[in-house]
């Protein structure tokens, strides 16, 4: 298959995450800290919303024996109950994130005999992916009569929950490179039994930003490579849910659907020509449980990934937008670092880091032409996950800012989210503007003011 050429598009303002966010700022509280660092520190120094208490709806069940699992069937960028990407990929057994990262690590890169091509992503091999933290939320279920072999939805017989509550990526892989096109695997531990999301996506040009452009390829990628690991129980492999999702689910917008090669453009079941509206992101709605009885030796190593992107692109204004024609064009090096590792006790951590000095120049869309000064953009982004024998941990924040203080056009973004399997949760997103720099519109639910766009994935 060619490479993917894209023709240029418009997407949001790289995000930036910073780990260890247990705290953010009082609504009220007026900044006058100077560096985006200085402020970061601030931000992360006042107390944060609780998340615990909600439960996002609906909520299904998938069943393998007297074993089960309730789950609300999407993920999450919070704790609203705000669907981000389908469940699509359920895994028990020897189902610890850590096992499933060990068997897809280990898997060569030749897929030929299963009908892939020898060209990337289809002949890469996997590794901890860099990727936005994202939420889950499920329970699993002790059965009190015996129930049947094959996966159940709704209430059925009585159950007892024997772990409940919100999870977070702590562990992602990737299966391609992260400045082309890759499959992309999150995993959320919910007891004994992960969750996952699988789908296929590709780097926006000029940006840090992918775009998915299909679940069901990505998902069908993944049973594959744990078909050729030989650690499926041979007497029941893997079992069908109903559906349990949205059929289609998101959309690829049209300009980028548009400078797709006709390869891709068939290979996700989406229209050979060009289009003039988004294309919906098609599903079945279906997950697949892949029952694990075997497992592949975990490696100790250290996994480091350092590279830069250079930002070179029109967005719309992320944030501080004064309607659908205020535009940036955005230029300057962003520095991506992510290690990932893994101890002899059996530890998993990962930790990813992003920094940028940027220049944001207002721009008429209509035609490209500057209508205002060179704004300096920075924005700083780190993430970290954690997963022993004992619990979890994944945090992650973003810090955006545009222009100095008062200065026009200018403004500042703060968003923040931890989950723990200790259920001490968090999430908050906090936004200055323009002239009222020294008043913060905070919102800590699902969506800042920031324009809709296609999310960062």
């Amino acid at each position: 298959m060619r490479g993917i050429k894209l023709l240029t598009i418009v997407l949001t303002l790289l995000g930036l995450l910073v780990a260890g966010c247990e705290k953010s700022i009082d609504p009220g509280t007026k900044t006058t800290v100077e560096t985006p660092d200085d402020e970061m520190a601030t931000l992360l120094a006042a107390p944060m919303p609780d998340a615990r208490g909600f439960v996002p709806s609906p909520v299904v069940t998938a069943q393998i024996g007297q074993d089960a699992v309730q789950f609300w069937p999407y993920t999450g960028t919070n704790f609203t109950g705000e669907p981000q990407d389908p469940i699509n990929l359920i895994f028990f057994g020897q189902a610890d994130p850590r096992d499933i990262r060990a068997a897809l690590l280990s898997l060569s890169c030749d897929r030929t005999a299963l009908g892939f091509p020898a060209e990337a992503p289809f002949n890469s091999t996997w590794d901890d992916a860099i990727g936005d933290i994202q939420t889950a939320y499920g329970a699993t279920i002790g059965v009190e009569t015996a129930l049947s072999p094959t996966p159940v939805r709704g209430n059925g017989p009585d159950r007892f929950c024997v772990s409940r509550g919100w999870s977070g990526s702590a562990i992602q892989l990737a299966c391609g490179p992260y400045e082309g096109m890759r499959f992309h695997l999150r995993l959320f531990k919910i007891g004994s039994w992960t969750l996952g999301n699988a789908h296929l996506d590709v780097l926006i040009p000029g940006t840090t930003d992918h775009q998915v452009v299909s679940w069901e390829v990505a998902e069908q990628f993944v049973i594959a490579d744990f078909m050729r690991s030989g650690l499926l129980d041979p007497a029941m492999p893997m079992i069908p849910t109903d559906q349990i999702n949205a059929s289609p689910f998101r959309t690829i917008p049209a300009i980028i659907y548009n400078g797709m090669p006709v390869e891709l453009r068939g290979l996700i079941g989406g229209p050979l020509g060009n289009v003039t509206a988004d294309v919906p992101i098609g599903t079945d709605g279906h997950a697949m449980i892949l029952n694990l009885t075997n497992q592949v030796p975990r490696v100790v190593e250290v996994r480091t990934q350092d590279f830069v992107i250079n930002f070179n692109q029109a967005i719309p204004k992320p944030f501080c937008s004064s309607g659908p024609t205020d535009y940036l064009y955005v230029t300057g090096p962003v520095h991506l670092v992510q290690t990932a590792r893994l101890s002899r006790s059996g530890n998993f951590e990962a930790s990813f880091s992003a920094s940028g000095e940027l220049s944001a120049t207002p721009i008429d869309p209509t035609t490209g032409q500057p209508t205002g000064e060179a704004l300096k953009a920075s924005v700083r982004e780190r993430h970290e996950g954690m997963l022993n024998n004992r619990s979890f941990s994944a945090s992650s924040s973003k810090y955006q800012r545009l222009g100095k203080l008062g200065q026009t056009g200018s403004g500042r973004n703060f968003t923040c989210l931890m989950v723990n399997s200790n259920g001490v949760n968090g999430y908050t997103n906090l936004v200055w503007c323009g002239s009222d720099d020294e008043k913060m519109v905070a919102d800590q639910g699902v969506k800042s003011n920031a324009p809709d766009v296609a999310p960062r994935d």
